[in-house]
């Protein structure tokens, strides 16, 4: 008889063999550790297995992939030749001899950066999310909108987990659309907020608003409101010039303001745990794009140690400063990115011989069959 898991809920499934695998479903996007589902060439949210089609059924995980063959065929990820990639504004570093004395300030959003075309939500990468119809029904039809999809501070995890999702859940209900300008709009910043801020009195709904922002009164302003965000669990400051206009790509008209430096790796593999993390992850081997390697072990809650990002996914993680050698200093793991890419390059500096890095699927068995013995001890 099919069943569904509850939002949070995984069960062990028997395998081939001796095999055990772990079937997850979390925010609605449904997991397996079997290798069939691992090595699909899809997103997360877009792959099923045979375990998940016995236990769901097939006509619901159709339902979910959005059709009958997604069931039985890898999807390929599209490219950006395939996409309606969004013209967006993206910030530089803010470096200690630019005075930002007038411009204006505002909270960094730990959410999901969210372009809205007049139809819908579009990533940074042109991928659409799926929200529910309540959610966007008052949203202007004419007027493109650039935001953030914000569950609240030290929630980023769970925006994704959200936004991933396919079936326009109710989760949606956690969320805000925090609106921060007006991309099409040719003219001042301050001209563009103002039109910002009569769409969303006109929104008329508690989940949609403008962004807060005030002047900038100097460095120990600046400073002082960092401790502040930063004390109460927000991720930093976003600093913008005044009187700019709309600019596509990097630009120094936006500047963002952190105590410590965040980046994105691709996952390469998985470094086996040792201790009390024997049979899960202990932690991610990971790539820059410059070719660097080294390993990401901190900020890894129990549940991603035992069913890890896998291998090719994208993850943001804090850091310190770079050594010498351009290695990342004291880096924690933030969560998977699904609006970034990077591009895929031989490494240039510490070859694969550098860390323990298993097979995926092998990684994947064994994390398995651990998790299984440790639950009979």
């Amino acid at each position: 008889m099919p069943r569904d898991l509850e939002d949070g809920e995984r069960i062990e499934v028997a395998g081939s063999g001796s095999a055990v695998y772990t079937l997850k479903n979390t925010g609605g996007v449904y997991t397996c550790s079997c290798p069939a589902w691992r090595n699909l060439g899809a997103p997360p949210e877009r792959r099923t297995c045979k375990h998940l089609r016995a236990l769901r059924g097939a006509e619901a995980e159709a339902a979910r992939l959005g059709s009958d063959a997604a069931t039985q065929a890898p999807i390929a990820r599209p490219t950006a030749v395939d996409k309606d990639v969004p013209p967006l504004l993206l910030a530089h570093v803010w470096e200690p001899d630019t005075d930002l004395t007038g411009w204006w300030m505002s909270e960094k959003l730990d959410g999901v950066r969210a372009y809205w075309d007049g139809a819908r939500f579009v990533s940074r990468l042109g991928n659409p999310f799926v929200a529910p119809d309540w959610f966007i029904e008052s949203l202007p039809r004419d007027l493109p909108l650039d935001g953030e999809l914000f569950a609240g501070r030290k929630r980023f995890q769970r925006t994704v987990g959200i936004v991933r999702r396919q079936d326009r859940s109710d989760a949606w209900r956690e969320l805000a659309y925090v609106v921060f300008d007006a991309p099409r709009i040719v003219a001042p910043f301050e001209d563009r907020m103002r039109a910002v801020e009569d769409a969303m009195r006109a929104c008329d709904a508690a989940h949609l608003r403008a962004h807060a922002h005030a002047r900038c009164e100097g460095t120990a302003h600046l400073r002082a409101e960092l401790a502040r965000v930063e004390a109460q669990g927000g991720e930093g400051l976003m600093l913008r010039q005044p009187g700019s206009h709309y600019e596509v790509g990097r630009s120094t008209t936006l500047l963002k303001v952190k105590t410590f430096k965040d980046a994105e790796a691709r996952v390469v593999g998985h470094v086996a745990g040792a201790g009390r993390h024997v049979g899960r992850v202990g932690a991610l081997a990971c790539e820059l794009p410059d070719g660097t390697r080294f390993s990401v072990g901190t900020g890894l809650s129990d549940d991603e140690r035992r069913d890890p990002p896998p291998v090719g996914a994208v993850i943001t993680f804090r850091y310190q400063e770079l050594s010498d050698d351009g290695v990342p200093r004291f880096p924690s793991y933030v969560g998977v990115r699904v609006d970034v890419e990077l591009p895929t390059r031989p490494s240039a500096r510490g070859g694969s011989d550098r860390w323990r890095v298993e097979d995926p699927v092998l990684a994947a068995e064994r994390r398995a069959e651990g998790f299984a013995r440790a639950k009979r001890r």
